[in-house]
């Protein structure tokens, strides 16, 4: 197994090792996401996210529930390849797959410290928000970088090679 297959954890193995951190005093952010086209505004969010704790827990939606949430034509980039990029950042700790619609049921099976997502959102609209504020954690928005999604470099390529 390489090392960026190795951070790559299924559910049990998430909450044995987010525990063993807790356990030895580490702080565990969490955030989550499809990161499909990866570019400077996932790397921006994702550098800060890490920033806030010691550890830093990745739940990345399967190909199923991004297709959902985008499209059917996305991903462009297959659930096993943005877990391999992903778990080769030096600031993400672990990568997690999940299919459910929201992030909820893994936050709350994991139990981070601290939840994260970028700031177009509003801790009320956080998936797994109540959950973290109720056992104590910090729930926290991050600036993004202007200009930078996956949806708008896909239009762009696309313009450009009409």
């Amino acid at each position: 197994m390489s090392l960026t297959e190795s951070k790559i954890l299924r559910l049990e193995e998430a909450i044995t090792t987010v525990e063993d951190w807790q356990r030895a005093g580490q702080k565990v952010v969490f955030t989550n996401g499809c990161f499909d086209i990866v570019h400077l505004g996932h790397i921006d969010y994702l550098e800060k996210a890490r920033a806030l704790g010691d550890r830093l827990v990745l739940g990345l939606n399967t190909d199923a529930s991004v297709s959902r949430l985008k499209g059917p034509l996305r991903p462009v980039v297959n659930e096993y390849a943005r877990a391999r990029l992903m778990a080769a950042l030096s600031f993400i700790d672990a990568v997690i797959l999940f299919d459910e619609p929201t992030p909820s049921q893994l936050i709350e099976a994991v139990k981070p410290d601290i939840l994260v997502k970028g700031d177009d959102y509003t801790v009320e609209t956080i998936a797994g928000a109540d959950f973290v504020l109720g056992k104590g954690g910090e729930v926290k928005t991050i600036a993004l970088v202007k200009g930078y999604s996956t949806t708008a470099l896909i239009e762009k390529i696309k313009q450009g090679y009409n």
